[in-house]
């Protein structure tokens, strides 16, 4: 048994949103020049190449990539053999949240009541935390500071398994035409197929934590997700709705087993600031 004091879990978690709102990860930035060789309307040239300039100053200058510094969720994979001391682990994590958005006075989101006074809680807290307890005694954390406009533009379809996999299509293809530029396009597409209505939705979200345009490691949904990506870059959209061939820099897929008489299918949307970093202690 292995322990971990809760004190480096806040540090942990404090640096790892701090850094997640000033930089982007080298995959995303990859992706994002990439697009702008491929882009052939002349606006959304214009468009990534601002993108490009605002994530050198963030990172240059550490202030957040986006007024929106998101909700917090954090992913966690907890080692079955650790032990967690001077604290709670969800406590340490929030404490963590509080800590980040405070002292890099990051813009604070979140609202305590949700459907009549909603009033800021003042810290970006409670963070979203998803637990998952695995072998071995190492705890991995991932953060991701989850833009609003983007979040808004998820959709859930419980879709019969005679609708299959053109459906699947129709429905994630609608789900991006009508989003148009509310999600701040070019994008990364999370979608979740199979198990239940809220773990193909937690699919959907997990899915866009893999490196951009990484496929999937399993062939016929590495094939959907080639389809997904070149229908949705078909509408037109274009980076931040300006129009191009350029709307969505990758589509994830991931599945998951599901009831002989269901078809969940979730989409998950990420801006264009895709915002996440990771730690293993």
């Amino acid at each position: 048994m292995r322990d971990i004091d809760a004190k480096t879990i806040t540090q942990t978690v404090s640096r790892l949103f701090q850094e997640a709102n000033f930089t982007l990860s080298d995959d995303v930035l990859s992706a994002l020049k990439q697009a702008l060789q491929d882009e052939e309307s002349p606006a959304g040239r214009k468009v990534i190449t601002s993108i490009l300039e605002n994530a050198s100053i963030a990172s240059k200058d550490r202030i957040p990539l986006c007024q929106d510094c998101g909700t917090a969720v954090v992913f966690l994979e907890l080692g079955q053999d650790i032990h967690i001391v001077g604290g709670d682990l969800h406590t340490a994590v929030n404490d963590g949240v509080r800590q980040a958005y405070e002292e890099s006075y990051f813009r604070k989101s979140i609202v305590q009541r949700p459907f009549s006074a909603r009033t800021n809680t003042g810290d970006n807290t409670p963070a979203i935390i998803h637990t998952e307890i695995v072998p071995g005694e190492k705890l991995k954390m991932i953060v991701m500071p989850k833009g609003g406009g983007a979040e808004n533009m998820s959709r859930l379809a419980m879709l019969t398994p005679a609708q299959g996999r053109q459906e699947i299509i129709e429905f994630v293809v609608n789900s991006v035409d009508v989003a148009g530029s509310n999600p701040c396009p070019p994008l990364i597409i999370g979608v979740g197929i199979g198990g239940t209505a809220e773990k193909t939705m937690l699919l959907a979200k997990q899915a866009l934590l893999r490196r951009v345009g990484e496929p999937n490691p399993d062939a016929e949904t590495s094939a959907l997700e080639k389809d997904l990506l070149k229908k949705v870059n078909n509408l037109g959209i274009g980076p931040m709705g300006y129009g191009g061939r350029i709307t969505a820099l990758a589509v994830h897929v991931k599945t998951f087993p599901a009831h002989i008489a269901g078809l969940p299918v979730a989409v998950n949307m990420q801006c264009h600031c895709a915002r996440h970093h990771e730690a293993i202690l």
